[in-house]
């Protein structure tokens, strides 16, 4: 029997301190936002969120597309994103304001044919008609649906196509799919919760939801209501090498050989939970599935789920799985890692979460946790959390809460693509800003909230360069830097700790930045 033996080699990044990094590009074709949750790649071409942005070859200018109005003048951002040679889909969601706070909602498709030259529409799948038939048949036998009418807690968290078949994981919207393109969607029959089997020959599927009466706050009814169901509440979906679908949800893994072809009355699906058995999932929320095509493998990602009243409240723990039988049996990597984001190249296996990025030569093995993630101009702050991952030909890129990262050397060197905005007259977003000589972000700033605040400007003439702070009456507060510096953009960077390692207080500050030829200033507002 052969053993494999799981080891995490935790490398701690040291403490950030105020600190130069190096020369920064100033190209006017930049990324829109630093937070990139959604990627995906084809051959050499990389596609990013929130608003589409595109790469080829590893290029320093990100692509804008036209004729997407919804991401341009709207609200609308990417929430998720599959390419294929010239083939795009993106789902679209967008931030609702509600009585209930703030709730991330559904908005739409947005396909591409061409390589991102033109671009085609196609509306969120809502019951609009108080007057609509909500019944549906599920092996000849009907059964009722609640009405969905409000997009909120419905974005499109991932997309999927094959062909003309496009399926897309929604929480309060379950599973949709559409055979035609995007031109039509349709609601996809999952099992209950629970259930580990859902096939046509049966006809006595119930889907508990409560009806309130005057005598019982919660009487059971059998209605198909991914808003009360868990396994309907989608995260995932990925159709695999050999045409099976999984799709997960909150009530775990679901798996049909069948979704991608047959009708909706007839998929077959076998579900399974968690059940705290040692060769099982680690937990039942499935955020992300990849499969990794040269070892067969479908990985993904388990998040802490069981909550009071649960039989399993306690024993389910985030980390990764990978099944190797088509969901039968499960090995499990990464344990109490909270991971989101997978990807594969040549034996390697990266994963990235909230709790760092780690990285594994040996298909998945074994683990080292990355160190800070740095490069040539600049760093990742130590607080940075990775959302995406995707491979190209020759490159890993990994979407993060601080810019765009990617490898081709396995993580050994990296390189970092942040927002541009130059000093010199703004960028694709916002071309006619004015020149200035300097600019601090974020501004206001906070320590908790952001980490660093970075300072940007040019060196004119190659020389000696000197940053400090200094607070509103002008006494020292930190010497940055002090150092020689050839001719180019540059940033510097402050942490809100002063020369004796104390945090400061409240306040307007100043940087003060002297080079050869010229002294230029700017004022930081810091506030916790």
């Amino acid at each position: 029997m052969k053993i494999f033996i799981q080891f995490v080699i935790v490398l701690v990044p040291s403490t950030i301190f105020a600190q130069f990094t190096g020369q920064i590009s100033s190209e006017f074709n930049s990324i829109r936002q630093n937070g990139v949750t959604s990627i995906a790649a084809t051959g050499d071409t990389v596609w990013i969120s929130p608003s589409l942005n595109r790469n080829i070859n590893n290029s320093p200018e990100w692509f804008r597309p036209v004729g997407i109005d919804f991401i341009d003048e709207s609200n609308a951002r990417v929430f998720s994103l599959d390419v294929n040679r010239d083939t795009v889909v993106a789902g679209l969601g967008f931030i609702s304001e509600t009585l209930a706070g703030l709730q991330p909602a559904g908005f739409g498709y947005y396909f591409s044919v061409d390589g991102g030259n033109s671009w085609r529409f196609s509306d969120f799948l809502l019951d609009l008609s108080v007057d609509e038939d909500t019944t549906f048949l599920y092996g000849g036998t009907t059964y009722v649906r609640k009405r969905i009418i409000v997009p909120e807690q419905s974005p499109p968290y991932n997309t999927v196509f094959r062909g003309d078949v496009v399926f897309s994981a929604n929480w309060a919207s379950g599973l949709l799919r559409s055979t035609d393109f995007g031109d039509s969607w349709e609601r996809v029959v999952l099992p209950p919760f629970g259930v580990s089997e859902l096939i046509p020959e049966n006809n006595d599927y119930f889907w508990q939801d409560c009806l309130v009466t005057s005598s019982n706050p919660c009487e059971p009814v059998n209605i198909y209501n991914s808003v009360r169901d868990d396994n309907l509440k989608g995260f995932s979906v990925l159709i695999d090498s050999k045409n099976r679908v999984w799709y997960g949800s909150a009530g775990g893994i679901n798996i049909s050989n069948n979704a991608l072809t047959a009708p909706i009355d007839s998929i077959r699906w076998r579900n399974v939970g968690f059940d705290n058995s040692n060769k099982g999932l680690l937990a039942r929320w499935i955020i992300e599935i990849k499969e990794d095509i040269s070892t067969g493998r479908v990985w993904m990602t388990n998040w802490k789920a069981e909550g009071t009243g649960s039989p399993f409240e306690g024993l389910d723990r985030n980390g990764i799985v990978f099944t190797e039988d088509g969901g039968y049996t499960f090995k499990r990597r990464l344990i109490d890692r909270r991971i989101s984001a997978i990807t594969f190249k040549d034996g390697y296996v990266f994963a990235g979460g909230d709790d760092g990025l780690f990285i594994s030569s040996d298909g998945g093995d074994s683990w080292i946790q990355s160190p800070q993630i740095r490069s040539a101009n600049t760093f990742l702050k130590n607080s940075t959390r990775f959302n995406g991952a995707t491979t190209s030909t020759n490159r890993i890129w990994i979407g993060t809460t601080d810019g765009l990262i990617s490898t081709d050397d396995f993580g050994k060197t990296w390189e970092i693509t942040r927002v541009n905005f130059p000093l010199s007259g703004g960028n694709t977003y916002s071309p006619n800003a004015k020149s200035v000589l300097t600019y601090a972000y974020p501004n206001p700033y906070s320590p908790n909230e952001h980490e660093i605040v970075r300072i940007r400007y040019d060196v004119t003439k190659e020389g000696n360069v000197k940053v400090r702070i200094f607070d509103f009456g002008m006494n020292l507060v930190r010497d940055i830097e002090n150092t020689y510096r050839l001719e180019g953009s540059y940033e510097s960077i402050w942490d809100g700790i002063d020369n004796l390692g104390r945090k400061v207080a409240n306040g307007p500050y100043f940087y003060i930045i002297e080079t050869k030829n010229k002294t230029i200033d700017g004022k930081i507002l810091l506030i916790e």
